[in-house]
């Protein structure tokens, strides 16, 4: 799927304030809260208000343990009835669904309290079950009614709401990564018009010095090259053992034009082979060195390419033996330098170094630390 495809997919799904199928997800969520909840309503009742009635005269401790038990039921089936009716609800508007749930709760709790009185009367006392109401009682016990209905409802959308907060934020992570890694091949991207210029153009170079046999081999491995490279295209990073496989892919391409001119050291400590890092990472730095270390000089140079792992952080090296940089040639750096910069920032927000050294006829030295990725 394209990435413009995410996005889409994201606006559409965060549009809803929530979306209906959330409740097909939590029901493990919501069963562990209405059983919790209602037996420690059910504990609640009974250190409150049945367990300081233990001595008193006439009380009846059976009838208060069954009215304890027919209130609480009834108050879990009431409960889960708003449960339902949210899930009814929940695809209207945000003001519309609340006004209509909370509305719900308030004709519950009125049903709830007729019921907690009824049982009361009924079970403990031996009465009818609407013996000697009084206005005053039964608003009295309306109250406390009508709030646990309406905590139940408060609760519910707690919950929905946290949930949507959690499935906002991970969308929100993915739109992130899928632009992080769009702009990371990106910037890889640019770097192949620049490394087909340079490898096109030596090319031509050798044809008109009429090395045809050098710039035949030069082309069969510039295509070999490309096949390799090819399989890692979707790619935005890679192993640092398969960034070397590459890079020796490119190596050879250039010692067909340099022959024993150009010598390559690697320094490669065995436990940085599995780390990531960005794909081509090290074709544009060694190709710098290369243009201005190597090609100068009549009798070569040597690039040395170090790794190794170092408090958690991954330090590379190109090192290079040439004339160094002068203010006019580390223009030539920019393309190499900046876009390295440009996708270890967009990787890892920042957590890196580059340093660059440049010493008049003593090299170059470019210096990546990042962290280490596995």
């Amino acid at each position: 799927m394209k990435m413009n495809d995410h996005l889409k997919e994201y606006r559409d799904e965060s549009s809803l304030a929530i979306e209906p199928k959330a409740f097909s997800k939590q029901s493990h969520q919501f069963w562990t809260i209405q059983i919790a909840g209602w037996l420690g309503y059910a504990l609640v009742v009974f250190l409150a208000i049945i367990r300081p009635q233990f001595g008193t005269p006439g009380f009846n401790l059976s009838g208060q343990i069954t009215n304890l038990f027919a209130e609480t039921m009834s108050g879990f089936v009431l409960s889960y009835l708003q449960w339902l009716f949210i899930g009814k609800v929940v695809h209207l508007p945000l003001n519309r669904t609340l006004f209509l749930s909370f509305t719900f709760a308030a004709f519950l709790g009125l049903i709830y309290n007729i019921i907690k009185l009824s049982s009361f009367k009924v079970i403990v006392y031996d009465q009818h079950w609407n013996e000697a109401w009084d206005m005053l009682e039964f608003g009295g016990w309306l109250m406390f009614s009508l709030t646990t209905m309406f905590a139940w409802t408060s609760i519910f959308f707690i919950m929905l709401y946290n949930t949507q907060l959690q499935k906002e934020h991970e969308r929100l992570l993915k739109a992130q990564t899928l632009a992080k890694d769009a702009q990371l091949q990106m910037l890889r991207y640019q770097l192949n018009p620049h490394f087909m210029f340079n490898t096109m153009n030596a090319i031509s170079t050798l044809i008109l010095k009429h090395e045809n046999d050098k710039a035949n081999e030069m082309l069969d491995k510039l295509c070999e090259f490309f096949r390799y490279s090819l399989d890692f295209k979707a790619k935005t990073t890679t192993t640092l053992k398969k960034e070397l496989e590459l890079l020796e892919l490119y190596l050879s391409i250039e010692k067909v034009r340099f022959g024993q001119r150009l010598n390559i050291k690697l320094d490669i400590d065995d436990k940085a082979l599995n780390c990531q890092v960005p794909n081509m990472l090290l074709q544009p730095l060694v190709e710098n060195s290369i243009k201005y270390a190597i090609e100068p000089r009549k009798a070569g140079g040597t690039i040395t390419i170090k790794a190794h792992p170092l408090n958690n952080q991954l330090v590379l090296t190109v090192l290079d033996d040439g004339f160094g940089q002068d203010e006019q040639n580390k223009k030539g750096f920019g393309i190499g330098i900046s876009n390295t910069e440009s996708r270890l920032d967009a990787m890892f927000n920042g957590n890196y170094n580059i340093n660059l050294v440049s010493i008049d006829e003593q090299g170059t030295s470019v210096e990546i630390i990042m962290p280490v990725e596995k």
